[in-house]
């Protein structure tokens, strides 16, 4: 497959490196002159320095043959019109795009990469993504990782288990016995740092990580049978103000009216326009390393604290 990557900063670098590992024709397109000999240097790529947003760097970097360009440059902006210019020009089958800020990202504006306007297949937004984990996690209070699949009908959860779990020592095979009509399968343990691949007469053992596919209405029932009862928090303190922390507080409030949720953020002029912004967010200006700071947000008395400062 042949592939072009626009942008050779960090995520760049590694999705160049993770497709040339598996045989992919790799081509990278950056404008810093650094960052390009970097790649030359390091992986088994072709290189052409300037802006990829320009029909002609698309052109030499051969675009016209190209079954996918990936656009995760520092600019919007140009990983937008990449993919606009390898579409309309070279029709490149697959486009992807970093797209960070928030104003295009809003649902109202959802049409606006479809490809009748600005056909980009995939939209890449690490915020956003972080924060769909975060609200994953609080949605499961005791899993150390849940993954959706089948636009969330279906989640991959990640437990670890305890003393009391009640279903240590038992053989995987019971499970299905046991609980017929919980749609489960256990599909990963990590046990002393090892990994293990589960068979039907393998035991769960307390300490266990374990990871279960699972329909994503059952979550709450399948936490209760791996020992995991607790009830999702009521009181949230999010360290940080920043585009993740303000997204974080802002999905709160719409989803769970009933969360108290405070948020400390050292910036002065950061911190008023977050508050100017939340609904019911208590906004704490100040260094969230001050104790005096985290006495006004309560934190000894919070249930969930959120550490995502820039």
């Amino acid at each position: 497959v042949k592939v072009i990557v626009c942008g050779a900063g960090q995520v760049g670098f590694d999705i160049a490196r993770q497709l040339t590992g598996e045989g992919n024709d790799v081509t990278v397109i950056d404008h810093d002159t650094d960052r390009i000999r970097k790649v030359s240097e390091s992986l088994d790529v072709q290189t052409f320095q300037g802006f990829a947003s320009y029909p002609d760097i698309l052109d030499r970097a051969g675009a016209e043959n190209a079954d996918m360009l990936i656009a995760v440059t520092l600019s919007d902006e140009i990983n937008m019109v990449s993919c606009q210019v390898a579409h309309t020009l070279f029709n490149v089958p697959i486009k992807m795009a970093r797209v960070r800020h928030n104003a295009y990202l809003e649902p109202s504006w959802r049409q606006l990469f479809s490809r009748d306007h600005m056909p980009i297949d995939v939209i890449i937004s690490p915020e956003n993504e972080v924060v769909a984990a975060i609200d994953r996690l609080l949605e499961a209070p005791g899993a150390i990782d849940v993954i959706g699949f089948a636009e969330g009908r279906v989640s991959l959860v990640g437990m670890r288990l305890n003393q009391d779990c009640p279903i240590v020592n038992t053989p995987l095979r019971q499970l299905t016995e046991l609980f017929p009509d919980l749609n489960i399968t256990i599909v990963y343990i990590i046990r002393d740092e090892q990994a293990i691949f589960p068979r039907d007469m393998d035991q769960l053992l307390p300490r266990d990580e374990v990871y279960f596919v699972v329909d994503s209405n059952h979550i709450s029932r399948a936490r209760s049978i791996f020992g995991h009862e607790e009830r999702p928090a009521k009181r949230v303190v999010i360290v940080g103000g920043g585009t993740i922390g303000f997204r974080l507080a802002q999905g709160l409030e719409k989803r769970e009216p009933s969360i108290n949720v405070k948020l400390i953020e050292s910036n002065k002029r950061r911190a008023e326009f977050v508050a100017d912004q939340l609904d019911r967010t208590i906004v704490i200006g100040g260094d969230a390393l001050d104790s005096e700071i985290l006495e006004e947000a309560s934190v000894s008395t919070a249930e969930t604290i959120i550490a995502i400062s820039d």
